[in-house]
């Protein structure tokens, strides 16, 4: 079995969904994961924002306008009265669920069960355009099998003793549907898995089924060496290992968030990433076998902030970056890059909230000077310091652009690069030409 998981863009029109649907029938017994429609769950949100405010007006008008939108995919959807008419009593059901939130307090809990409908909606339309289609569909919740545990992770024992059952006990159907990105809690409330999303979904469905391989379809074709819209000339990523997949992802690569790759990793189950817009295209497969001494591709991530401290204490003394870390964990800010001397550290940080405050509270132990608008460039590949040349290749394409700081060894995936903003898109280039042109 495979898992296909389809995005909001990819369900964002009935022509959309239609290509959907044809991808879907192309494959035996598929399990398909499917997001809310493209802009529903931001509109879900504002309605939320509303009932917050308790302005019941805008969140009526806002839940009208969407319905409206539905109403108008359902029309160019099915192609027979009685399914159209099915679709629509399923929506005016929703909404008029939904517009009840209006008439009283409005909870977090209710923010959860509101912007859950997005793929409560998406997955019920596909699965009644596939019964129209003469598909032997099975439409399996997600909320009767998803589900965390206390400490708010995903429970794979629960999820692969409820998800199981359902599946063997539908011999006769030909496509599997259910929702992602939501679960219930452990206290039985609708909730959702936050990181990684419906992508999420797909990997932990794909573990519990030992599924050969999970598919993540999207509007991009694949990752690339090279991240097309900063530098002409860059190509599609054939193969990567789920390390240099969650390297990519972190540093820029937004197909993939790191946390929805591990169960597949761990369970060895491949994950290929395809395009709907280009169904026939090889895409980029992920999965646990190494291609050694490769360079694979060079991404970047933006708005870093450089904070650096020096003091003649940090000699020989031990504690005082026990000290200097616990700011910024008292600060919830996550770090990113880390070099150290004997007298300094330098760190980076992408959320700013409470720089001011960080930086106040180092300066009691050092001086402390702040670098803006900065950016770490990565390359990923096959990094193993025994590698030998590895790093002069890369050193040797930026050495005409001022690096701030280098991070080796950390990893045997990436060399990381601490540059300023405006020379992002020159070093990109220039590392492109120098590793993938002359391989």
């Amino acid at each position: 079995m495979k898992i296909l998981k389809f995005g909001g863009t990819s369900v964002g029109s009935p022509e959309r969904m239609k290509k959907v649907a044809e991808l879907i029938c192309r494959e035996n017994r598929p399990f398909v994961v499917l997001s809310a429609m493209s802009g529903t769950t931001n509109t879900l949100l504002e309605v939320a924002g509303y009932l917050h405010n308790r302005n019941q007006e805008g969140a009526i008008d806002t839940l009208t306008s969407l319905e409206s939108k539905y109403e108008r995919v359902v029309s160019r959807l099915y192609g027979t009265d009685a399914a159209r008419d099915e679709a629509l009593q399923y929506v005016k059901e929703v909404f008029d669920y939904l517009k009840t939130f209006s008439k009283k307090l409005f909870t977090a809990t209710q923010e959860k069960i509101l912007v859950a409908q997005g793929e409560l909606l998406s997955s019920r339309l596909l699965y009644l355009y596939l019964v129209e289609k003469g598909k032997k569909a099975v439409l399996l919740p997600a909320l009767d099998f998803m589900r965390l545990n206390q400490q708010g992770e995903p429970d794979s024992d629960y999820i692969s003793s409820r998800l199981v059952p359902m599946v063997e006990g539908h011999p006769e159907a030909e496509v599997f549907l259910t929702q992602g990105f939501i679960c219930k809690n452990s206290q039985d409330e609708i909730d959702n898995l936050h990181r990684g999303g419906s992508d999420y979904t797909a990997s932990l469905a794909g573990v519990a089924l030992g599924a050969e391989e999970i598919q993540i379809w999207t509007d991009i074709d694949g990752m690339h060496d090279v991240d097309p819209r900063v530098v002409d000339g860059s190509s599609p990523v054939r193969h990567l290992q789920f390390e240099e997949a969650a390297e990519l992802a972190y540093f820029g690569a937004k197909i993939l968030h790191p946390t929805c790759i591990q169960p597949a990793k761990f369970a060895n189950i491949p994950v290929r990433l395809l395009n709907t817009m280009n169904p026939d295209a090889e895409g980029t497969l992920i999965d646990n076998s190494p291609d050694r001494g490769v360079i694979k591709a060079v991404a970047a991530k933006d708005n870093i902030v450089a904070i650096k401290i020096k003091s003649s204490r940090m000699l020989l003394a031990h504690g005082f970056l026990r000290r200097v870390f616990e700011i910024f964990e008292s600060y919830r800010t996550p770090i990113d890059m880390i070099c150290t001397s004997e007298v300094g550290v330098s760190m980076t940080i992408d959320d700013t909230t409470h720089l001011s405050s960080i930086v106040h509270d180092l300066k009691r132990y050092g001086t402390v000077t702040v670098d803006l608008d900065m950016c770490i460039v990565c390359v990923v590949g096959d990094m193993d310091w025994e590698n030998v040349g590895f790093e002069s290749r890369v050193l040797g394409a930026l050495k005409d652009i001022p690096v701030r700081m280098i991070s080796y060894g950390g990893s045997n995936y990436n060399i990381s690069f601490l540059l300023k903003e405006e020379d992002k898109a020159r070093a990109m280039d220039a590392l492109r030409r120098n590793l993938f042109e002359k391989c």
